[in-house]
């Protein structure tokens, strides 16, 4: 069903002209938006996944611009969006992204920033699945600590400093064989964890429910690091993907992204949404269950991490409107 928006970001622009500046520049900041973030918890950033898409033109950017222009030079004014203070940057999934790119994005945002960094997808993907094409060339690399270290975690380290909120291991569906072997992979994940630098914040993310468990929940408690929640039609309800009593395994942030409206496909989402500038799919259900485990980790005294992608709901910038609105009534 679609519905129509409020005026949360003030006017629509018009369509850039030809002659519009190749720098994005920031939409002018709504009061309303700039007060909802003081009310705020200071240990809750939110962040979408990614942020070229000239789409959100009067929403976070004052004007529409090309999706090129906003990948290269438009961080910069989507960190000036009030409720806008992480970012998920999904391009290292695909392939390991140069310290003097990310130096590039350090440079690009205040120093209360965070990303949310997905590692390599060589490290999550086993030599028995089906081997995405973008991974056709790069090494074997599952799980192996070294290759993490040298290509994803130092240069990151390096370049983003304390701008490195999360390292994030998504793990793609896993072939049944893998499957099967559930407890030697777990066995060789704690390792891997175990190996890798100290000092920065990990999380996995699964999208087999079958990975889940105690067993999985003792390690993330032995190697610190922490379980990514994900909104994923693959997954269980957030409230179900873990049930550790508290304790050790709470010690690190709440890291949660909300990916996919559920019943849809990637493509079809992407199809029924875009340009996402609105909220076609509204979902109070998910939004209740996010709210919900902000509340429970800013009680316990931990960090949030929220990443918000556009195939959630519609536009990622306007589903963290409404959830930050929620979370400042409660």
């Amino acid at each position: 069903m679609t519905t129509s928006q409020p005026d949360l970001f003030g006017p629509d622009p018009a369509v850039a002209s030809a002659t519009a500046p190749l720098v994005p520049e920031a939409a002018g900041v709504v009061p309303a938006l700039a007060a909802l973030r003081q009310a705020l918890p200071s240990e809750l950033r939110f962040g979408t996944s990614s942020w070229a898409f000239p789409g959100w033109a009067g929403i976070v950017y004052r004007s529409r611009q090309r999706e090129a222009d906003l990948s290269r030079r438009g961080l910069a004014a989507y960190s000036r969006h009030p409720l806008l203070r992480a970012v998920g940057l999904d391009r290292s999934f695909y392939a390991p992204v140069s310290r003097e790119d990310l130096r590039a994005y350090a440079d690009s945002t205040p120093e209360d920033f965070r990303f949310l960094m997905k590692a390599h997808a060589a490290l999550t993907t086993p030599r028995s699945a089906r081997r995405p094409e973008f991974l056709a060339k790069a090494p074997e690399a599952f799980l192996d600590a070294g290759y993490a270290a040298r290509h994803v975690i130092e240069p990151a380290v390096d370049a983003l400093g304390a701008r490195l909120g999360v390292v994030l291991l998504q793990f793609s569906p896993l072939p049944a064989v893998a499957l099967r072997a559930r407890a030697q992979l777990l066995d060789r994940l704690h390792a891997f964890l175990t190996a890798l630098p100290r000092g920065v914040c990990y999380a996995i993310e699964w999208r087999d429910r079958e990975m889940l468990g105690p067993d999985y929940e003792a390690l993330l408690a032995d190697t610190g690091a922490v379980h990514g929640y994900s909104a994923h039609p693959r997954m269980p309800r957030l409230a179900d993907q873990i049930r550790t009593p508290r304790g050790a395994a709470l010690r690190g942030p709440l890291v949660l992204r909300w990916l996919l409206e559920r019943g849809q496909g990637y493509e079809e989402a992407k199809s029924r949404y875009a340009p996402f500038d609105r909220l076609v799919d509204p979902d109070p259900v998910t939004r209740n269950e996010i709210v919900a485990c902000v509340q429970s980790a800013i009680t316990d005294s931990r960090s949030a991490l929220v990443i918000i992608n556009n195939k959630a709901e519609g536009s990622a910038p306007l589903s963290i409107a409404e959830l930050a609105r929620a979370l400042a009534t409660v």
